[in-house]
């Protein structure tokens, strides 16, 4: 996912100060800028450990703002150069947070753009961090937001199912309960990391009926609830969502029993992606077989691999009681989804692309 190209121009005076800046946006001791044993990975850390619900988008975004005011740049230019190396750093550490690189992305927007709008380096500054700080307090408040719009569309004595654990779907369901909506939630159990077993605990604390199923068992459950409602890892450009693993064959069980699905979905969470199917994207898993693997290929793939491999695992080579392998995510196109509750507001899918446009201008 690339990020916007567009930078300040400066002066033909300005070069030796634009190379003593990128030099010292590199230098040892404070990754990201800021020297001094400072890093951006050591604030984004901080943010996270001080609030643990806090979106990890919105760590960055504090981060990268405290980049901003730390930043010794002599040019609009060097302060660029540091705030993409920073968002670089934090890309790296998290390599993948799809909504990290749609929020730095963002942020580098806006960037961008005040390159080109500020007349000089402290209005540049002045207006960066103002701008980080409005982002922040706008994505802090994005799941009420949802929980507002999206508790609209729940029902008295309605029956949901849940996928996954998201923070803005706990926030919408919670946020009906307050409202003294009866409804009662089905919650997959997530078998990979156990989202579903977190997300019901969450909700029974909360005084909402909660029943927890097998992965296995969506088809059951699908039939027995009124909608379907998950969150959301990244939004992409076609109006898809990359959500928890098995989202993509929920929505299609949905999709077949007439259920409508729902997704509840922060716009920092925008990600200028495309991806067309399963393996259009870095998903992580490679060592799963495909029809354009011949027998032989296969064969020779577990010959040469441990027995408790990913490689030999794929194959189904080795002891049932091996660990399984998948990926923590998947793609869920736009036609299986219904709409999306977002900050924004209530989206359908089609309205996604127009709105990453406003966002990455």
């Amino acid at each position: 996912m690339a990020a916007p190209a567009t930078m300040a121009v400066q002066p033909a005076g300005t070069h030796g100060a634009r190379a003593q800046d990128a030099a010292a946006a590199g230098l040892s001791g404070g990754e990201g800028g800021g020297g001094g044993g400072w890093s951006v990975l050591e604030e984004f850390g901080r943010w996270r450990r001080e609030d643990p619900t806090t979106a990890v988008a919105v760590a960055a975004v504090k981060a990268l703002t405290s980049v901003i005011e730390r930043s010794e740049a002599t040019t609009v230019m060097g302060l660029e150069v540091e705030l993409r190396r920073a968002c670089d750093d934090l890309k790296r550490e998290s390599s993948g947070c799809i909504s990290l690189r749609a929020a730095c992305d963002i942020f580098l927007c806006f960037v961008s753009r005040t390159s080109v709008e500020a007349d000089d380096l402290p209005a540049a500054k002045a207006r960066l961090i103002e701008r980080g700080q409005r982002f922040s307090g706008i994505s802090l408040n994005a799941r009420r937001t949802i929980a507002m719009l999206g508790q609209e569309f729940i029902t008295d004595g309605s029956v949901i199912l849940t996928h996954g654990f998201s923070q803005v779907v706990l926030a919408l369901l919670s946020e009906a309960a307050a409202r003294g909506k009866f409804f009662s939630v089905i919650a997959t159990e997530g078998r990979m990391d156990a989202a579903g077993q977190r997300m019901a605990g969450q909700l029974q604390r909360g005084g909402v009926p909660v029943a927890v199923v097998v992965d296995a068992a969506m088809g059951v459950a699908v039939q027995r609830c009124d909608m379907v409602l998950c969150g959301a890892e990244g939004v992409v450009e076609s109006g898809g969502v990359l959500s928890a693993v098995g989202v993509f064959p929920l929505a299609i069980v949905a999709k077949a029993m007439g259920k409508p699905f729902y997704v509840a979905a922060e716009s920092y969470k925008f990600a200028r992606m495309f991806p067309l199917d399963q393996n259009d994207w870095e998903h992580g898993i490679s060592a799963l077989p495909s029809s354009t693997h011949s027998p032989n290929t296969l064969a020779a793939t577990a010959a040469s691999a441990p027995s408790t491999s990913p490689e030999a695992l794929a194959v189904g080579l080795v002891a049932a009681e091996a660990a399984p392998v998948g990926p923590k995510r998947e793609y869920a196109p736009p036609d299986l989804l219904t709409l999306l509750f977002t900050d924004l507001g209530v989206l359908t899918p089609a309205a996604v692309s127009d709105e990453l446009i406003q966002l990455y201008l």
